[in-house]
């Protein structure tokens, strides 16, 4: 039995895992002495003076904090084919995601290390937790079937520079003997159209055994009820009879918990949470009773937590993982072996253990929607319903957007409710304007609406003439600075809107 045979070779992680994570300040000095030293040649590094840093302290009163926009000019330097920018070598791959205030896509360097010592060993990491609390898996006995992006090209690229979701990046660099053990094969998995790419991840899957399946929880879902509908069967366990376990993460996966139970057998599933995004792999789920990450103590990122009133200051009081408290919310700050220096992630958590450390994410430092991966953010919205108008020739008065979460038999999508100034003519015609200025301005939006596949068109409702005036003036927020919220990842603001707009 093969997973018999790798087990001590995750078992001995496991060891080495838990050893950092009970004395957390060593390992991450440690992990920071080595990011530093990788850096002392890089431009970024010179400018800084790295190779004077010879401990935290001095690297936080040195190094600012710094946002992607910051960073901005010195990465588009690297994907021209510029080396020794802000990790030594020249870096061939780069992920694309939104995120930016000033354009649709920012792209974060993928290094050789970073693969190497964060994003595969994050993976290589969760499932040693995994076999530790489950000691009969027999993960490794059957096929992993890991859902995964593509790459694209919006950008004039330097010969051998990819860009594309980070997935992308995985799936085509990992060790080919893992190809064995995993479904669907390498060509179908970077496909980039999901029209295509559907029905041959359902023909490349549905006949193999699957132990195991890893990926974001809307998109699984969309493939998972294909493959029973191919079937003929309500159950994914009358599929896959072995299938044990679902490694998600990219988004929550509260919404989707209740779906997931009507389509698999309860007693056989499992389930683990991961932490990670296009610049690195952070966190996971190490106890299976409990929702609480914790951090990757040796996995080539340095973390800081900086306190949320602090956010946007260049030398912020920000606190190592050593030092930061329980119950309190903080935005992430990461040092990474991808080249990006006390780099805000844009996530703020909280923490709920010490020893070891562990938190819960508490959402974004801005508002968004992430429902299904689409990373949509205000200003995404602002300057599509700005082109909106434009086009239809209306005004609006105020808005706010939420997600509509996918049922048994419907896709996702997003809900719009709207207060016009001068209305359009066509509701209608206005969503479908909308939907495709939305997908100008974010690509994560577009992809997932491609094919009309994972999301599906917005609903827009209109709002009766003062409708948020008065939500404002009944939450006792009207008036001064107080705004309402353009986008937001849940239904906490607009079902309370939407009934009184019944009223």
């Amino acid at each position: 039995m093969i997973t018999s045979l790798l087990r001590p070779l995750f078992a001995h992680r496991y060891k080495t895992w838990r050893e950092a994570a009970s004395n957390i300040e060593n390992a991450q000095r440690l992990q920071l002495a080595r990011l530093i030293s990788k850096g002392v040649g890089t431009l970024y590094g010179e400018r800084l003076h790295f190779n004077s840093i010879d401990r935290y302290e001095t690297f936080r009163r040195r190094v600012p904090v710094v946002g992607y926009e910051q960073m901005r000019p010195l990465i588009m330097r690297m994907v021209n084919g510029e080396q020794d920018i802000l990790w030594p070598g020249r870096v061939f791959r780069f992920a694309q995601s939104s995120g930016t205030s000033d354009g649709k896509s920012k792209y974060v360097p993928v290094t050789a290390d970073s693969l190497r010592y964060n994003h595969y060993r994050g993976g290589f990491d969760t499932v040693s937790h995994y076999l530790h609390a489950y000691d009969k898996s027999r993960l490794f006995d059957g096929r992993a079937f890991i859902l995964g992006g593509s790459f694209s090209n919006e950008l004039e690229l330097a010969p051998g520079v990819r860009v594309g979701d980070l997935s992308a990046s995985l799936i085509d660099g990992i060790n080919p003997l893992v190809n064995l053990i995993r479904v669907p094969k390498k060509k179908v998995a970077l496909m980039s159209d999901w029209t295509e790419k559907l029905p041959l991840l359902v023909e490349g899957s549905m006949n193999a055994n699957v132990t195991n399946i890893s990926g974001v929880p809307s998109w699984f879902l969309t493939v998972l009820k294909k493959i029973m509908e191919q079937k003929g069967v309500e159950n994914i366990h009358d599929v896959w009879p072995n299938l044990e376990v679902f490694f998600h993460g990219g988004i929550s996966m509260e919404p989707y918990r209740a779906q997931y139970r009507r389509i698999t057998n309860a007693q056989k599933m499992r389930y683990m949470e991961t932490y990670n995004a296009s610049e690195g792999f952070f966190a996971i789920q190490t106890d299976p009773e409990s929702h609480w990450l914790e951090v990757i103590p040796d996995g080539g990122i340095f973390y800081e937590f900086v306190p949320l009133d602090q956010i946007g200051e260049d030398f912020p009081d920000a606190l190592p993982s050593w030092k930061v408290e329980p119950g309190v919310t903080y935005a992430l700050v990461i040092t990474s072996s991808n080249g990006l220096w006390r780099y805000v992630l844009g996530d703020t958590v909280t923490i709920q253990q010490v020893s070891p450390l562990k938190f819960t994410i508490a959402g974004r430092t801005k508002h968004f929607i992430n429902a299904f991966g689409e990373e949509l953010m205000v200003y995404n919205a602002e300057r599509a319903m700005a082109a909106t108008c434009a086009k239809m020739g209306c005004d609006v008065v105020n808005y706010t957007a939420a997600p509509v979460y996918a049922g048994d038999n419907s896709r996702g999508c997003h809900q719009w409710l709207v207060e016009f100034a001068n209305r359009p003519e066509s509701l209608d015609e206005f969503a479908v304007v909308l939907d495709k200025n939305l997908q100008s301005e974010n690509s994560d939006y577009q992809a997932k609406r491609s094919g009309d596949i994972f999301l599906g068109p917005p609903i827009v409702s209109e709002a009766k003439s003062g409708l948020f005036d008065r939500w404002l003036a009944n939450t006792g927020k009207l008036g001064g600075q107080r705004k309402v919220p353009r986008l937001c990842p849940d239904r906490r603001f607009i079902d309370p809107m939407l009934e009184l707009n019944a009223v």
